[in-house]
């Protein structure tokens, strides 16, 4: 062209025209705008346009009606057209070429790439017009000697696209550019010489086929993807752009190819990512649903039946906490390979995320064939994993589920497998779980659950109920700890242990803790509005939602919308909970705590409980759990729990709280062994905070108590299942002043213990199912203090023994007993106690320099006279 080009750039955004108009401009192309089709019709009567570049979405009429409308007009069609758009999907494609288009760039627009696309559509349309001016008045030859057509060639050459012209009556080669030379390694020459049928490489028919088509205006022929033969024998993706040319009954093919090697390679790489885990080189899940699907149709032909095996790996999370991740991908990618042996080659391993694998076995031999699978990988995975420098030892959980008795369709069966494996980690893990028709019932009960638990959300449908916390020193109450309940709409309330997991599992805690922490602060400011007065509400905070929500942004915001002072608010966390994440846990409780908010670790007992950890954490109180105080005064071992805590938690100067108090005896024990706080059933149940305030007002619940105070007068428990011999005994020591506590059975005498303050304990050695030996051995772990003695037959030497070795029993009297020398020794060992509690640095073995000749017991500290024992036997002998 001697004049520059005028191009019609046509876009309903100014922006978008503005930098077409200024990538174009370097070039030398004149430019017009129109911003929508109506406009871009108008421009092209008006101007000598040679080329458009249009926009596909444009309100009113679209780019592709633009496009038809230009193709529909004799006087423009030859005008060619570079289609814009953001899309570059097949259908969108398709849609373009129907409508007329040549070419396709794709928004952002490459500069160097619109600048080839707009020179070589201009080349190929100067040549079109070439030809169509030559073939009306000279054969074809003679247009090749023109100067005009010598320049064309010359253009042809310059393009980086490969440029092909076909006659489609005889499938030779008309023409052919340098660049199609270079890609097919052919001169020009040798292509000449050859018809398209054998550059293809096709049937034969085919390419005629294709031909055809493309002459009668199909336009999904004129685009697409094949392979041509190069000299060196190899094939070549191409894509391949082509349309016919007409004159008269002549038809000429013109074929723009580019070489896709590159493109072809990403796609292949693309399609491995979309199918294929990066990690383990597994199936992905998407590839696994797909081959489960295809698997199930060739079963269905063959009769076979199908097991679908979820595999989880047990305590993964711990692997990559305490290793790292780099260590946990290393362990996967070892599953991985142990996993693809555990099975043979028709069957199917895949990755479906994280530390979850899933397998297809085709079996033959039902059930069975699927058990033995799983029992084999049970004890392949069982074998030390070699992570890093050291043998790392893992288990697995696997559900099962078998096609077609479970299922007929790849996602319910892959549902049931997964809902059989969280069954198996219920069971306590290391093991597998076929799925029954239980399971599915449970599960179908559980998404209605979770279905319930979202509308419950949306609705409103939670409420808090509020129970007290009463200070054992002052009997009032000085607090209470906000519980959620759920009114489900035609079930009343449902209890928290039904669907509180369920909002831990679906991540519904985080936006329901929100909500509680919001609520809670609108409570403790509308009863500060009465004359309920000020009250401090604990809200449990879950792990997940400290983990993953914002504890602190909420607290801030139900502060400040409620205006109410920070340290009426306090939160509650598990042990568990603190230990995620720790430097944020950490940083954050620092700022709830620089708010004044009041911190407690919730359940404390049942989690690390390391005071290494505790000390790192700006914590006011500790609760003990429920499980230890529920049998804090028959159980040893919570017992000394308890007693471990409250100490523990004091020496830090922690406050502790005692949950699930519901015996007088709880209460006591518990007052003696200096805890703070408590709450539970005796003090009060959980009640909407309507109903709590009235005890709210009155503030006192308990009497006030001491864990210090003892006792104003001594006290002695007698214990023994004979009715009549502890009657006769509590007659025999009662003129002594003493305040006497009996029991018949071991049970009760822990009882009176956790009630009362005692300071000596007569058992008889026969009191039921336990003897006294061992019913002192809970006593002495349980309540050290008293003094603890074994009325014992004088010659049974099992008694003594038991006593002796097993029962940490002060002192064995023996039977039948005197009523002058009881009362005298009872009146000792009520010495010997004061002794021990005025001196309580003192240990025996020590003098207490008693008036008789002391036998020696299990205790050096405390004995009975030898002329007991004498007196004893001389009676014995008159007998």
């Amino acid at each position: 062209m001697t004049t520059p080009a005028t191009i019609l750039i046509v876009d309903d955004e100014p922006r978008n025209r503005r930098l077409l108009e200024v990538l174009l401009q370097p070039e030398g192309y004149t430019t017009i705008c129109a911003a929508d089709g109506p406009a871009a019709l108008a421009a092209i009567l008006d101007n000598k346009v040679d080329l458009i570049l249009l926009d596909v979405m444009m309100p009113g009429m679209s780019g592709h009606v633009v496009a038809e409308t230009i193709k529909a007009n004799p006087l423009t069609k030859s005008i060619p057209i570079i289609m814009l758009t953001a899309h570059v999907d097949r259908e969108t494609r398709l849609a373009a070429l129907a409508s007329g288009v040549e070419e396709f760039l794709t928004k952002p627009v490459d500069r160097a790439e619109l600048w080839l696309r707009v020179r070589n559509l201009l080349r190929l349309k100067e040549y079109a017009d070439l030809q169509a001016h030559y073939s009306s008045t000279l054969e074809l030859e003679v247009a090749e000697r023109s100067a005009d057509l010598q320049r064309f060639r010359l253009a042809m050459d310059a393009t980086f696209d490969a440029i092909i012209l076909f006659d489609s009556a005889s499938m030779k080669f008309i023409e052919i550019n340098s660049t199609a030379s270079s890609m097919l390694g052919y001169a020009r020459e040798e292509l000449l010489a050859m018809t398209a049928q054998q550059l293809y490489g096709a049937p034969d028919g085919v390419v005629e086929a294709s031909f055809a088509a493309i002459i009668a205006g199909d336009t999904t022929a004129m685009v697409n993807t094949v392979h041509l033969r190069c000299k060196d024998g190899q094939y070549l993706p191409v894509e391949i752009h082509t349309h016919a040319h007409l004159s008269g009954a002549d038809s000429m093919i013109v074929a723009v190819l580019r070489d896709i090697t590159e493109r072809a390679a990403a796609d292949e790489r693309l399609q491995r990512m979309a199918h294929y885990d990066s990690l383990t080189g597994l199936p992905n899940r998407a590839l696994f649903n797909e081959t489960l699907r295809k698997t199930m149709s060739l079963a269905a032909d063959k009769g076979w039946a199908i097991a679908v095996m979820f595999v989880d790996i047990d305590h993964f999370k711990n692997i990559n906490d305490t290793m790292g991740h780099a260590a946990g991908d290393d362990l996967l990618g070892q599953v991985a390979e142990r996993l693809v042996h555990c099975v043979r080659v028709r069957d199917t391993v895949g990755r479906l995320g994280g530390d979850e694998f899933a397998l297809i076995v085709v079996m033959e031999g039902g059930q069975d064939s699927a058990a033995a699978v799983a029992k084999e990988i049970h004890k392949t995975l069982r074998e030390p994993f070699w992570i890093g420098d050291q043998d790392v030892l893992v288990t697995a959980s696997i559900g099962i589920t078998v096609h077609p008795e479970d299922a007929s369709d790849p996602a319910t069966l892959i549902k049931y497998a997964d809902t059989a494996m969280y069954r198996a980690k219920q069971a306590g893990r290391d093991t597998s779980r076929f799925f029954t028709a239980q399971m599915n019932t449970d599960l179908i009960a559980r998404m209605a659950l979770e279905r319930a638990l979202r509308e419950a959300v949306d609705d409103q449908q939670f409420v808090l109920h509020y129970q007290p916390k009463v200070q054992l020193n002052t009997g009032r109450i000085v607090g209470v700890e906000a519980l959620l309940r759920w009114e489900r709409p035609g079930y009343g309330l449902v209890p928290p242990n039904d669907f509180i997991p369920l909002l831990e599992t679906t991540g519904l805690i985080t936006e329901v803790g929100s909500w509680v922490i919001a609520e809670s602060a609108r409570q403790i400011a509308q009863w500060m509005r009465t004359d309920v007065g000020p009250v401090r509400i604990a809200v449990n905070v879950s792990g997940r939602q400290f983990v993953e929500g914002d504890v602190d942004g909420d607290v801030a915001a139900a502060l400040l919308a409620h205006g109410i002072d920070a340290h009426l608010l306090e939160l509650e966390l598990t042990e568990t909970s603190l230990m995620a994440n720790t430097a944020r846990t950490i940083a954050t409780l620092h700022k709830l705590k620089a708010r004044g908010v009041q911190l407690s670790i919730d359940d404390f007992g049942t989690g690390y409980s390391c005071l290494a950890y505790l000390r790192h954490f700006p914590i006011d109180k500790l609760k003990i759990d429920v499980a230890f105080v529920r049998h804090v005064t028959d159980n040893a071992d919570d017992a000394a729990i308890a007693r471990t805590i409250i100490r523990m938690a004091h020496s830090l100067k922690l406050e502790v709280i005692a949950e699930g108090v519901e015996t007088p005896a709880q209460l006591s024990y518990l007052v003696r062994q200096g805890c703070d706080q408590i709450q539970g059933y005796l003090v009060s149940r959980p009640l909407p905070a309507e109903a709590l305030e009235d005890l709210l007002r009155d503030g006192s619940l308990l009497p006030a108590r001491s864990s210090a105070a003892a006792a104003s007068r001594t006290s002695l428990l007698l214990v023994g299942a004979d009715p009549t011999a502890i009657s006769a005994l509590e007659s025999v020591l009662r003129p002594d002043g003493y305040r006497i506590f009996t029991a018949g059975s071991a049970e009760e005498g822990l009882n009176v213990l956790a009630l009362h303050h005692v300071h000596v304990i007569l058992c008889d050695d026969g009191i039921g199912l336990v003897d006294g030996a061992e019913f002192f051995s809970k006593v002495q772990t349980l309540h050290p203090d008293p003094l603890r003695i074994l009325l014992a037959d004088a010659d049974d030497a099992a008694a003594l023994i038991r006593g002796v070795n097993r029962g940490r029993v002060h002192a064995i009297y023996p039977k039948p007993w005197h009523e002058d020398i009881l009362r005298e020794h009872m009146r000792e060992a009520f010495k010997h106690y004061r002794l021990i509690r005025d001196m309580p640095l003192m240990r025996p073995p020590f003098d207490l320099s008693l008036p008789r000749p002391l036998i020696r017991t299990a205790d050096p500290a405390f004995a009975l006279p030898a002329d007991a024992v004498a007196r004893q036997r001389l009676t014995e002998q008159q007998g």
